[in-house]
């Protein structure tokens, strides 16, 4: 077998927190100019309207599907490619790497098909109705039209990352930001041929970015080597590969499915209180996102160090990346808290002047403010345990904090007891937490089992 070499071989001898910077830090950069194209698309939305805002806000949930199976995929594919590149199988490495481009493709199709048929369902539930619910379904059916660009881009950066490549993508994050500063404008208000396209072109803009970005992204795949056009028949779905994928890729979905879930059950408490609350949430997230992007280039660096570092037996590296990501991920995060908490009104009104809408965000951020740091150790912890292939136990935890805890907290506190919508916002401080907590006390028995092996 085939020995690794390159940045394979260095994520297993390097320092651990040399590693954990480097391949943390062009993460972190690219989620950065990947939330800016975020709250580019909210600027431009908001100069449509409130409602237009509300409206991508309200389909935020359905989108986030769509990234959560992505994202599995990416998972499971860094995973097992890095698995079999730590334990020197350079053929096994390759066979995954063409499958993930197959099981992507395929669950980029019915994904499509599946999101196109359900939403009009789905957000009516959420309380979309009239010229609220066309502007809603315009954004998103485009979206999901390009869904399997979406899910190729991400597939595509897990085998980069299980390479140790985590630049290729952080390039194509800057250079979408770049591109959408042109695309929006253009899209929404027509010209050079274009008709305007109102909020659908927020959407369409995005589609051919990420289309765009497969075709760059393909690129790099192909230059590690992992992907040639020789062995391309190896891309051919197989039911081995494929069940592997699926093992270790529809429990890291379903976990980011169960955020989906828990915004798409915060959304439904928030939208009883008007269009403006969902407007004032929406914003506030993309917020969130900013202050979060060190933690997010952590995470990505801890499943692709541990995924290998697994594979090659090296368990003490394994413990002392977990420990290493926490304590820095933590220390980072503790003083975005303090700047989003004083300076929350300012930050709402850079994206909306209506006054209801700024005060409610504002409100928001600063409860959101004491979650922070349960982020960090959620987040830290889930991909830890996806890295040593116990993806179950963190699709558990997902399940508890997003789906079991929400209702009744969301009802106790802002029904029973009357807070409205302050009771909202304490209940995610109190889910996160606890969840946050059990979270520390899975990850410890999982390493103390380590130690026996």
């Amino acid at each position: 077998m085939a020995q690794a070499s390159g940045k394979q071989h260095e994520l297993l001898q390097d320092p651990i927190p040399k590693l954990l910077f480097r391949l943390a830090f062009p993460v972190g950069v690219g989620f950065f100019f990947n939330t800016m194209f975020n709250v580019v698309d909210t600027f431009y939305a908001g100069l449509i309207s409130t409602q237009a805002q509300a409206a991508i806000s309200l389909s935020f949930p359905l989108f986030f599907l769509m990234i959560a199976v992505g994202s599995g995929i990416s998972t499971a594919s860094t995973s097992l490619v890095g698995h079999a590149l730590g334990a020197g199988n350079r053929r096994e490495a390759e066979l995954y790497a063409a499958q993930t481009l197959s099981f992507a493709i395929l669950h980029g199709i019915l994904l499509s098909i599946a999101g196109l048929a359900a939403a009009p369902a789905l957000l009516g539930m959420l309380g979309a109705q009239g010229e609220y619910l066309k502007d809603a379904l315009s954004y998103i059916g485009a979206i999901y039209t390009g869904a399997a660009f979406f899910i190729l881009n991400q597939a595509q950066n897990g085998i980069l990352s299980a390479s140790g490549d985590t630049r290729s993508f952080r390039n194509f994050l800057i250079t979408s930001f770049l591109l959408n500063l042109v695309y929006d404008p253009w899209f929404i208000y027509g010209g050079l041929g274009l008709p305007p396209l109102g909020i659908s072109g927020i959407a369409w803009a995005t589609v051919c970015i990420q289309g765009l970005g497969t075709l760059y992204m393909l690129r790099k795949v192909l230059a590690t080597g992992l992907i040639s056009w020789r062995s391309r028949r190896l891309a051919l779905p197989s039911a081995g590969p494929f069940r592997n994928l699926a093992f270790l890729g529809f429990p890291a979905s379903l976990t980011m499915l169960t955020v989906a879930i828990g915004v798409f059950v915060i959304t439904w408490f928030v939208g009883k209180y008007g269009s403006e609350a969902v407007a004032a949430y929406g914003i506030a997230t993309r917020i969130e996102q900013v202050l979060l992007l060190p933690v997010m280039g952590l995470n990505v660096a801890t499943l692709a160090l541990i995924s290998q570092n697994r594979g090659a037996l090296r368990f003490d590296r394994v413990r002392e990346t977990v420990k290493f990501a926490l304590s820095r991920g933590l220390m980072l995060v503790s003083l975005g808290s303090a700047a989003v908490f004083i300076a929350a009104g300012a930050l709402m009104t850079l994206f909306s002047k209506d006054p209801v809408v700024t005060g409610t965000g504002a409100v928001y951020l600063r409860f959101a403010a004491f979650a922070f740091p349960a982020y960090v150790v959620l987040y830290i912890n889930s991909f830890a345990l996806q890295g040593i292939r116990k993806p179950q136990l963190s699709l558990a935890i997902g399940v508890y904090r997003q789906f079991v805890a929400p209702l009744p907290i969301f009802w106790l506190l802002a029904n029973h007891l009357g807070w409205g919508l302050n009771g909202i916002w304490g209940g995610i401080v109190v889910i996160n937490w606890s969840a946050a907590l059990i979270s520390l006390v899975v990850i410890r028995k999982v390493m103390k089992g380590l130690e026996k092996l």
